[in-house]
């Protein structure tokens, strides 16, 4: 789990033998597991492109979350704006100009003479965005099979990313670049006017930043709120920003939630739901009840699958089928379970609510916000090449 590209194991056990006993020695706490080499040759040549580059640009994902101050200090080195999307953001911090998400980073690697990415298999870039002879790419992955898998790299560097990317810091050149600031602050506010489409979502999400602390973590999930909030929900710090990644799978946000509250009882956990994602996991507000797990809720409810039923009305002439809900009353049916719950009809009432939740950790609280339909996020989240071939 701790090795190579770390994540969960399986350990299979078939059921007959679950009742037996026999000797068994001591078992010896693991040694730790010594970091692989940093290959050298490898530092050495990314080096040398990434401090010949006229507009570097670096893409992170969740293997950079425990880079975050290699990728920061990087980033102020090279004068380059780092992309993150969903399991990457926090990385660098959204106060800074250079963090940009995925419309604004479009546009860069539209520019862009060299590109490193780190724990990110680059799959917006490969398969939207687009590639060519101009471009340089140099990958950091623990896997060592990951970055062929779409385009042979410029350079690739195997092992713990937090390490290379030292080792990058520390060959890169001393001198100092032309600063790019006043450059992404301003590129920054026009795709805030751009991204200002999405009001609607806009103003639950300034609530929601409003009284999350910073250290506060946010679990993201399958919705209208949640597809705007990879691209536009500020994000402070690493490991905050919790997402389904590449399968997208409907309902995990609550139960995830809750575990992710139950493992960090210190900070306060946001779970955001759509109405329709929220009752897969929904009788989980049971367990929350039951072991006093202070985990917050928002359910928006707009009484249907809105992306599905989106997808029905633009695409099949307004044919709609098995989108619509029949929902229960959520303040009722949490407060069945012996929850905390309540009804926000704006964001600012969404505001007082939070605030009110984050002040109990002696159990769960849910609050519903009824919603209609909002503003599509597709326009900034699949977008046309910008460079080379698909």
């Amino acid at each position: 789990m701790g090795t190579g590209r770390p994540g969960p194991a399986v350990l299979e056990c078939a059921i007959d033998v679950w009742g037996r006993s026999a000797p068994a020695p001591t078992i010896a706490t693991p040694s730790p597991v010594p970091p692989p080499p940093v290959d050298e040759d490898a530092v050495r040549e990314a080096g040398k492109r990434l401090a010949a580059a006229k507009r570097p640009l670096i893409v992170a994902g969740g293997g950079a979350q425990g880079a975050s101050a290699e990728v920061t200090e990087l980033s102020r080195l090279l004068q380059a704006p780092v992309v993150a999307y969903r399991r990457g953001r926090g990385v660098l911090d959204s106060r800074d100009p250079f963090s940009v998400t995925l419309p604004l980073g479009r546009e860069l690697w539209g520019e862009a003479d060299v590109v490193l990415g780190v724990g990110t298999r680059l799959f917006y870039g490969f398969t939207q965005w687009g590639i060519d002879n101009e471009l340089a790419v140099i990958r950091v992955d623990a896997d060592p099979d990951e970055p062929e898998r779409f385009a042979r790299p410029a350079a690739a560097l195997i092992g713990d990313a937090k390490a290379i990317l030292r080792r990058l810091v520390e060959v890169l050149p001393a001198g100092k670049r032309p600063s790019r600031r006043t450059e992404m602050d301003e590129r920054q506010a026009k795709m805030r006017a751009h991204l200002d489409k999405l009001a609607p979502q806009i103003g639950f999400l300034e609530a929601i930043r409003a009284e999350l602390p910073e250290d506060g973590i946010f679990v993201d999930e399958v919705t209208q709120i949640g597809f705007a909030a990879r691209l536009l929900l500020p994000v402070y710090k690493p490991r905050t920003f919790l997402s389904p990644g590449y399968q997208d799978n409907l309902g995990w946000g609550y139960a995830t939630a809750l575990g992710v509250q139950h493992a960090r009882p210190d900070v306060p956990v946001l779970s955001i739901s759509g109405d329709g994602g929220f009752l897969f996991t929904s009788n989980e507000i049971a367990t929350a009840v039951r072991h006093r797990i202070a985990l917050t809720v928002v359910v928006f409810n707009d009484g249907a699958f809105g992306n599905v039923r989106r997808i029905q009305e633009e695409a099949y002439g307004n044919r709609l089928i098995a989108s619509d809900l029949a929902n229960p009353d959520f303040v009722r049916y949490a407060q069945s379970f012996g929850a905390e719950a309540e009804r926000a009809r704006s964001p600012q009432e969404l505001r007082a609510a939070l605030k009110r939740a984050f002040k109990r950790r002696d159990g769960p609280t849910l609050i519903e916000v009824p919603v209609g339909p909002m503003p599509s996020p597709w326009e900034f989240i699949h977008m046309p090449p910008v460079r080379g071939q698909r």
